[in-house]
């Protein structure tokens, strides 16, 4: 997607860039899906708990975790695919800020999950399991992300302007 892009972009053609994003994005939510589908299915199994181990201790433990990993595929999908949109529009400073951003907020969930009664008691009902508490940390980076992307992409001013006509596109036209 970054090398279509900027090749739209290039050409100042809006039409190609928002139907390279479409594509994109429809392609990445199916992948997305997709993955989540075979994680859910090999974890329900219990095949793929198998594959890693026979030890029921870690195969708790990774239980937890791979239910957080499949939830997050669809997401994980969307930031990935997103990155190489706004790479291809040139979008680096941009991302570095947002990078930051999602890094701060998911030191301050980690903190929050892992020092706090209400991170222990309200969040996670009682759980208090480091290891859970850091991919909870990946997904609060992930959907800060996510959100950051949504703001670019669909800024009237912006270089892709997802919901915008031709005449938003101040970097193309």
């Amino acid at each position: 997607s970054q090398a279509l892009v900027a090749d739209g972009i290039g050409r100042k053609d809006a039409d190609a860039v928002r139907g390279i994003c479409r594509i994109v994005f429809n392609w990445g939510l199916i992948l997305g899906l997709t993955l989540s589908s075979v994680l859910w299915i090999g974890t329900s199994s219990g095949l793929l708990t198998d594959f890693f181990t026979s030890d029921e201790l870690t195969r708790i433990e990774l239980g937890k975790l791979l239910t957080i990993v499949i939830l997050a595929q669809p997401l994980n999908s969307f930031v990935f695919a997103a990155d190489g949109v706004l790479q291809g529009a040139g979008e680096f400073a941009y991302q570095a800020k947002s990078m930051a951003l999602s890094v701060v907020c998911a030191f301050s969930m980690f903190i929050v999950l892992e020092y706090t009664s209400f991170g222990h008691d309200i969040i996670l009902g009682g759980d208090g399991d480091t290891l859970v508490n850091v991919w909870w940390g990946l997904i609060t980076l992930q959907c800060m992300r996510g959100l950051t992307s949504i703001v670019k992409l669909v800024e009237e001013t912006g270089p892709i302007n997802l919901i915008g006509g031709k005449e938003a596109y101040s970097r193309i036209d």
